[in-house]
């Protein structure tokens, strides 16, 4: 009855308000007269405010003070805007929509709002007798079980859209003011009428004087930035792209301190980070195809509102949450491309603690295999989807910089489950491609930019040397090796039509090296005995298609590494290595050449990654790497090894094994032509044999590939 009473009394004030004489004005009183009539004269309370003429009154009001600003220009405020303002009609209609009388009464403020708010070119947000209708209004928005989603988003975009246009009102709509104005004596509200009036604002007060009154300067979680969180879990396409437009409106704000506000004053990376958080709770992990997640395709945000949307929701519950969970990823990334600098570095710090610390670190150092390996598989996918330089940097932190993790997810690429060691192995690989220098950095040259993998210059050419030098000598003489393979320049570069531009001439020796371009590429192609040499047998041992793909490979990385300012040069080897000081490869090396020893009897599919992140660590552009990886005549240091001594030593191992395989040459050609899909007998004896003896076989034409196409670059 209280809440009666004090409607009654603020309607018969705005019945006692002077008129004007000026027509329009006389129009746009005497349909507010009308509506505020209504209420005092009605006695059914049940009937539907689209029964009454309210809807058709509050259009002619709308009508008049957008007819009014372009007869009177946006310089002066018009007598109808100004009667609007100091007769407070936005703060009536506001009671009037909360009390849903008549019924949908609601609805109806929310369009006027929106459509005033849209209409009027003239900025009016920063104006008390309007925020403090908007503010109020907005707190009404994204209630559970309204039934005015449609109308709040339209609203809540629109205020979005205001403040896009006039930054310095974010405060205002986010109610980070100063707030006597709440506790104001009834006495002194007149003098805030006349402050609209006449146009005068008040300044938004900075935290700590927030502080200092009582009120706490995250406010804006209880308003209009949790309203539009809300409604992006709308199941009402069009609400929820409303509300992902109003967010991705006020994230790139660009002016002022309109990031910092975001940043600091408000909670808005929590709550973007936090409905991150929630989605992947609600994956279903232990039922899950790591495979499906790791290779999840980009999930556009905005792909869920077109208008085929409705058949992508699918097959399966865990495939729909799946989808979710990378569009709100992908919607996250896009956000913080767009937002200021300030902004996107403090949502992807809310990420790295609310998700990737508090959730997926805990699940990646479980002891459930299905729980790790669908957690890396996440992992894997999320580092390939991101493009946000600041949510890069923050992936990168959680993954290099912890080290306990760190040297966890190395660890596992050599693990006991060949499937966690693909999913480890295919997250490296992922991170290889990224465009940031501390991946390499941390990976791999901290550990080589000193090369004390060489033998000391005093000790001259030592075991270590005579081993893989004199090792690719008895190659030629070797009867089960044969120089058929053994190519000039000329026969690498390829035939086809639009082949890749060939680099210079190979003339001069490789760095550090002790032979020629030449002699460095045959080398890698002599390596497989002639006896299990198998792609010649299906037409398969041309060379273009390898130097093209490594044109394609090298391009690649060059294209990552190109700003890291990397020497063009070997820096001079460590002067500093003490006694009994050894070389350690780095754990990633070291977990590569171990697999890489044991390709013999590894699944084809862990091959072919572990072949495919070695095949790009060769392929940067970096000395250090190229002499570790692709230089056959470097001189090792004892307990130390490099790509091509690991290799002799699995052809040693493979020399052995295949004197034990009768039909060898045919039992090959089976296999190839399996794994092409051109034989489905799966009943192949010695078959992790045969594969590995295969990927090795076009893992050493990669790398010769590799240094044909990189050794011209390095000699320039």
């Amino acid at each position: 009855m209280e809440t009666f009473s004090k409607l009654t009394s603020m309607l018969l004030h705005a019945l006692e308000t002077r008129e004007p004489t000026v027509d329009l004005l006389d129009s746009f009183v005497d349909h507010w007269k009308s509506i505020t009539n209504y209420y005092i004269e009605t006695t059914d309370d049940s009937r539907p405010v689209k029964q009454t003429e309210i809807p058709w009154r509050l259009r002619q009001m709308l009508d008049i003070l957008v007819y009014e600003e372009k007869q009177q220009g946006l310089e002066e405020t018009g007598a109808c805007m100004e009667y609007l303002l100091h007769h407070k009609l936005l703060e009536t209609l506001c009671t009037l929509g909360k009390a849903q009388y008549p019924p949908g009464m609601s609805q109806q403020v929310l369009l006027f709002f929106s459509k005033l708010l849209s209409q009027v070119q003239k900025p009016v947000l920063h104006l008390v007798s309007v925020y403090r209708p908007v503010q109020k209004l907005i707190r009404l928005c994204a209630l559970p079980g309204s039934q005015t989603e449609k109308e709040e988003a339209q609203f809540l975009l629109v205020i979005c859209s205001r403040v896009k246009q006039d930054p310095h009102t974010l405060g205002y709509v986010l109610e980070i003011l100063d707030q006597p104005a709440a506790g104001t004596p009834v006495s002194d509200q007149s003098q805030l009428c006349t402050q609209a009036s006449n146009h005068r604002t008040e300044t938004p007060q900075s935290s700590s004087q927030s502080d200092s009154s009582g009120s706490s300067p995250v406010q804006s979680e209880c308003s209009l930035l949790l309203a539009l969180l809300q409604l992006t879990k709308s199941q009402r396409g069009s609400v929820c792209l409303k509300a992902y437009e109003g967010l991705l409106l006020l994230s790139g704000l660009q002016s002022g301190s309109s990031g910092e506000i975001l940043s600091y004053q408000t909670q808005l990376g929590e709550l973007l980070a936090g409905r991150l958080r929630e989605l992947y709770s609600l994956l279903p992990l232990e039922i899950l195809d790591p495979g499906q997640v790791q290779s999840w395709p980009h999930t556009p945000w905005s792909s869920q509102f077109s208008c085929c949307s409705s058949d992508l929701r699918s097959a399966s519950p865990a495939s729909d949450h799946m989808t979710s969970f990378f569009s709100w990823f992908d919607f996250l990334d896009h956000l913080m491309r767009e937002a200021p600098q300030v902004l996107s570095v403090k949502l992807s710090q809310c990420v790295h603690q609310l998700w990737l610390l508090d959730v997926l670190q805990p699940q990646l150092l479980n002891t459930c295999e299905q729980v790790v390996l669908v957690s890396t598989s996440v992992l894997c996918a999320a580092v390939r989807l991101v493009q946000s330089s600041s949510l890069l940097d923050q992936l990168l932190h959680f993954l290099l910089r912890t080290h306990t993790l760190a040297h966890l997810l190395l660890q596992r690429c050599d693990h006991i489950s060949d499937q966690i060691s693909m999913a480890s192995l295919s997250l490296v690989d992922e991170l290889l491609q990224k465009p940031h220098r501390d991946i390499l950095d941390v990976l791999v040259l901290n550990f080589l930019q000193g090369r004390r993998y060489l033998s000391p210059p005093a000790a001259g050419v030592d075991d270590r040397h005579t081993e893989s030098y004199e090792d690719s000598d008895d190659l030629e003489e070797d009867p089960f090796f044969s120089d058929s393979l053994l190519i000039s320049d000329s026969q690498l570069l390829p035939p086809s039509p639009h082949p890749p531009p060939p680099p210079a001439p190979l003339s001069a020796s490789p760095p550090s090296g002790l032979g020629s371009a030449a002699d460095v590429i045959n080398s890698f192609l002599c390596l497989v005995p002639v006896q299990v040499r198998s792609a010649q047998l299906l037409q398969e041992g041309g060379y273009e298609s390898y130097v093209h793909d490594a044109h394609t490979l090298v391009n690649d990385c060059q294209a990552l590494s190109h700003t890291w300012d990397w020497p063009l040069s070997l820096p001079p080897p460590s002067s500093s290595s003490g006694e009994g000081v050894e070389f350690f490869e780095g754990h990633l090396f070291k977990v590569l050449f171990d697999r890489m020893g044991r390709i013999l009897e590894q699944p084809y599919e862990l091959n072919l990654q572990l072949t495919a992140v070695l095949s790009r660590l060769s392929a940067f552009n970096h000395p250090v790497l190229h002499e570790y990886l692709l230089n056959p005549y470097i001189h090792l240091s004892p307990c130390s090894r490099s790509l091509f001594s690991v290799l002799i030593r699995v052809m040693g191992d493979l020399m052995q094994r295949i004197q034990q395989i009768s039909n060898l040459t045919d039992r090959l050609l089976n296999t190839r032509r399996h794994l092409l899909g051109l034989s489905h007998n799966t009943r192949l004896e010695h078959l992790t044999l045969l594969r590995g003896v295969i990927v090795l076989e076009e893992f050493c034409k990669e790398l010769a590939a590799i240094a044909f196409v990189k050794l011209p670059l390095d000699q320039n």
